[in-house]
């Protein structure tokens, strides 16, 4: 752990549908600590239900605090942002994140700080923004997760402030959906992700071709899906195949992104953030037809669910 130089600290919280998030960093940004627990999922699962994930995130979220209160003795937490939705909209709602609103409610009422709601996706931009060390502007910010798979225009009008809108999106299976359902069908553990990705690093590159399936702005991987399902059961290899996903994924990103031309040339760059964009051969497949200059990902342990974009944005909002 860090020390905060002036002592004081910002909080952020996250409990998303796999994993329980608590981070920390100080007025400079730096940080401070970041501890996460995974949500256990029986073996053979393809997920949790709401109501299991939101009993993990109350075991968890004491264990966390508990480990952290031996860290930061002396300093003083300024203020605390939890993210209370998926999405900042006033449909968005899951019930696991009424665990971070009400754990960042009764800290902050109890010890009379500020609070911001907040939502998961702020929290992966601002996360992405922090960890790529880029400034306050306009980026075309991809979200790729096993819940999301969007394209949104997000703009820091101010610090910590994010105006988002959307672009496009997934319009069945998300990515990180695809990914996984493949992934149990190979016999893979839940979250398929890391292991497919190692799968896939011994695949051929164009053994096994995936539809893409973009129609302007929408994206669709529930036939690639199909398709890979039916790949599997007459015998492709599984390591081809895997690598046929991963193309999949980028090139509909690709296909998706292109059709908002010209109007992508409005922004600073492209940032790619969520659980898949911390694929290392997704991210140099899109470095290739992006260029690096343009696109930015964030360092891997921050793609993936955390609380440190929010801390950041605790810090941003309510620093001065």
């Amino acid at each position: 752990m860090k020390e905060s130089l002036d002592g004081k600290i910002y909080l952020g919280l996250d409990t998303s549908a796999y994993t329980t998030s608590l981070a920390a960093v100080d007025g400079d940004e730096k940080l401070i600590f970041d501890r996460r627990l995974s949500l256990p999922v029986d073996e053979g699962g393809l997920g949790l239900r709401q109501s299991e994930a939101v009993f993990g995130h109350l075991k968890n979220l004491p264990l966390l605090w508990e480990e952290n209160t031996k860290d930061y003795q002396g300093c003083r937490v300024a203020a605390v942002a939890a993210a209370t939705r998926p999405r900042p909209l006033p449909e968005s709602y899951m019930p696991v994140f009424k665990v971070s609103e009400a754990f960042g409610l009764f800290l902050t009422q109890t010890m009379g700080l500020k609070f911001l709601p907040s939502s998961h996706q702020e929290g992966h931009i601002l996360a992405g923004l922090w960890s790529c060390g880029l400034p306050r502007g306009r980026y075309l910010s991809v979200h790729l997760s096993g819940g999301t798979t969007e394209i949104v225009a997000a703009d820091e009008v101010k610090p910590g402030c994010l105006e988002l809108e959307m672009l496009g999106q997934g319009s069945d299976l998300n990515a990180g959906q695809f990914i996984d359902r493949l992934g149990r069908l190979m016999g893979l553990d839940f979250p398929a992700g890391p292991q497919l990705e190692k799968l896939a690093a011994a695949g051929r590159e164009g053994a096994v071709n995936l539809p893409v399936a973009v129609k302007a702005n929408q994206i669709s991987f529930s036939g690639p899906a199909t398709r890979a399902e039916q790949l599997l059961q007459e015998g492709v290899s599984k390591e081809d195949l895997a690598r046929a996903v991963e193309i999949c994924i980028a090139d509909s990103l690709v296909a998706a992104i292109g059709n908002l031309a010209p109007t992508v040339f409005f922004y600073d760059a492209i940032l790619v953030v969520g659980g898949v964009a911390s694929n290392r051969f997704i991210r140099e497949r899109l470095a290739k037809k992006f260029g690096s200059g343009s696109l930015f990902f964030p360092a891997p342990e921050f793609a993936s669910d955390n609380a440190v974009g929010l801390a950041v944005q605790a810090a941003r909002c309510f620093k001065a």
